[in-house]
């Protein structure tokens, strides 16, 4: 019988918050972009996906990128990173869940491609240093998923192997490195099923009855 695991390593766009693409096709609309704009030009365009890589090594600021970024997409730049990601808002069950794992003594940790900090902050209000016991940000270590260096950080700051960890993200490509190191992975796609995952994986109920009450 496999183990229990006792790390539980997540996400944070698209898994600690609601899902990314309804936000962005929410920001085409109202930017009057036709629909896969943001994909298209940011993650298929050689320059898109050159910015946004140097973006999420800490190589360019948010500034900057919107900047590079508005340039490709033809609108203006002001703030555009906190406008494209607008809609975006806590994903209560998830969250409730890694409280809850906490709680049972699980080390939990963020491991994240970010965005910049400045002028719009993603983390802003979930309280991440509080609420998780690692928090690893890519800008400040210069690699990205899915280099395994930036999976072997986040295990560094929890204390853990790969073997006692998994490993939550709503990008597939993100999770195919990190099985290789030894996690156990779960593709977030639905809330209710990524929370349902890490109940078999952990060993303990993490659906809370209130799943809008988010606990330290």
């Amino acid at each position: 019988m496999t183990p229990h695991r006792k790390g539980l390593v997540l996400d944070f766009g698209g898994v600690l918050t609601t899902p990314l693409l309804p936000a962005a096709l929410a920001f085409e609309n109202g930017e009057g972009l036709a629909e896969g704009t943001l994909l298209t030009r940011l993650y298929l365009d050689p320059e898109g996906i050159r910015i946004t890589e140097e973006l999420e090594r800490g190589a360019l600021t948010q500034s900057q990128w919107n900047e590079a970024a508005a340039a490709l997409l033809g609108i203006p730049p002001d703030n555009l990173m906190g406008r494209i990601f607008a809609d975006l808002r806590p994903e209560p069950s998830v969250i409730a869940a890694a409280a809850a794992a906490r709680r049972a003594g699980v080390r939990v940790g963020i491991l994240s491609n970010s965005v910049g900090l400045t002028p719009w902050n993603l983390y802003d209000g979930y309280e991440v240093e509080k609420r998780y016991d690692a928090v690893v940000l890519s800008e400040d270590h210069g690699t990205r998923k899915p280099e395994p260096e930036m999976f072997r950080l986040v295990l560094g700051e929890l204390g853990l192997t790969a073997e006692e960890c998994v490993f939550v993200d709503d990008t597939e490509q993100h999770l195919a490195p990190a099985a290789d190191l030894g996690f156990a992975t779960v593709h977030a796609v639905d809330p209710a099923r990524t929370v349902a995952a890490l109940e078999a994986l952990l060993g303990i109920p993490l659906r809370d009855k209130d799943p809008d009450r988010v606990t330290a």
